[in-house]
């Protein structure tokens, strides 16, 4: 009785009026307040009130129903393709929208829309991938930022691939502790694109020398992303190297001269497709022939065995105790090996610059220290 004296008063009532006894009405449904024949009939009258031609009606109809699991579901879908106003709270909200509903939603929505979509407190990873996919750069980053979202590693990379040159979206990437080490190189490689590209860069170091210098700051950053990156992630971010033709031997001897053996071990099993039992058991104990079959089989160049050998050799004494030493330490005898003069100059040049490197943070390191004593 009460709900047909509702639908002979809503025609006349004015919208503050409407708006109230919505706003009831739904409250009454959702709660399970009414006998089962008036809740049949409430739900009609709720239908009919997506045609109020108020949005503060509609509004206030999905504030009341869009946290809800019992609400009409036809009712939710029409909300949620209201206008913006509207349709952002339930979109936001309802847990009766299913992904086929939320991707369908998001391929056809304004800019606006699709960020509430990507704030959803759970996103799944079905539509975490349309969102990586379409989603221009702030609704990837807000995606990013939201803890509730499932968001798997293509989906990542896709996000990297897409937007990666983006300041904001990268340091949502960054910031987030499951992203793929590959996505993490890849980023590093954007930064570097895009300071070796930047006018004032150009004007003060020249094109050549701009390049020059942020290659092998990214080089450079590759050997510290290889100490955040979890070892069952090594075949992967190798992969990643080798498609992106970053994997070169200069990088090679760079990862052995600071000590990534096992890193190197995934690069060697990859690269020679032999079984990574079989790298490491050489790697740690093989005589120098079976380690230059090794390295044979894996295409590095025959110019840098010797060095990757002498190296080899002074972390292993490392690793069983036998030595202290460093990649200072390492990369001194890796140039002595190379004589007076030097066989290879280029490969000289490279190891010379890893020991500078290294005795310049050793030297900073001891400073600090000495500081803070």
């Amino acid at each position: 009785m009460v709900v047909n004296h509702f639908l002979k008063w809503v025609h006349t009532a004015k919208v503050a009026q409407r708006s109230a006894a919505a706003a009831a009405l739904a409250r009454a449904y959702v709660n399970h307040d009414l006998p089962f024949e008036d809740r049949c009939a409430a739900e009609a009258a709720l239908t009919l009130l997506l045609d109020d031609p108020s949005s503060k009606v509609r509004l206030t109809l999905a504030d009341a129903l869009s946290m809800s699991h019992h609400a009409p579901p036809q009712i939710i879908n029409a909300l949620a393709s209201d206008q913006a106003e509207v349709a952002a709270l339930v979109l936001a909200r309802s847990p009766l929208l299913t992904d086929a509903d939320l991707t369908d939603r998001f391929v056809s929505c304004e800019p606006s829309l699709r960020k509430v979509i990507a704030g959803r407190p759970n996103v799944s990873v079905q539509l975490a991938a349309v969102i990586a996919e379409i989603g221009d750069a702030d609704v990837c980053a807000d995606l990013l930022g939201n803890t509730g979202a499932a968001i798997a590693s293509i989906s990542m990379k896709r996000i990297a691939e897409r937007h990666g040159d983006v300041p904001h979206v990268r340091e949502a990437m960054m910031a987030c502790p499951l992203l793929p080490a590959d996505c993490r190189h890849m980023l590093v490689v954007k930064v570097g694109e895009a300071l070796s590209a930047a006018p004032l860069v150009v004007a003060l170091m020249g094109r050549a020398r701009a390049e020059r210098v942020t290659r092998e700051a990214c080089a450079k950053a590759s050997i510290t992303l290889i100490d955040g990156t979890h070892i069952e992630e090594y075949p992967a971010l190798v992969e990643h190297l080798r498609l992106s033709g970053e994997l070169t031997p200069s990088f090679l001897v760079r990862t052995v001269a600071y000590g990534k053996i096992d890193f190197f071990g995934s690069v060697l099993a990859v690269l020679s497709g032999q079984s990574a039992t079989r790298v490491t058991a050489v790697l740690a104990g093989g005589r120098d022939v079976a380690v230059v079959a090794l390295l044979r089989s894996a295409r590095l160049p025959a110019g840098i065995h010797s060095v990757v050998l002498q190296a080899l050799k002074v972390w292993r004494e490392v690793a069983n105790g036998k030595r202290v030493a460093g990649a200072q330490e390492v990369t001194w005898l890796m140039l002595s090996e190379l004589g007076d003069p030097p066989a290879d100059r280029e490969l000289a040049a490279l190891i010379r610059s890893v020991h500078l490197d290294t005795l310049r943070e050793n030297a900073r390191s001891h400073a600090l220290a000495i500081a803070a004593a």
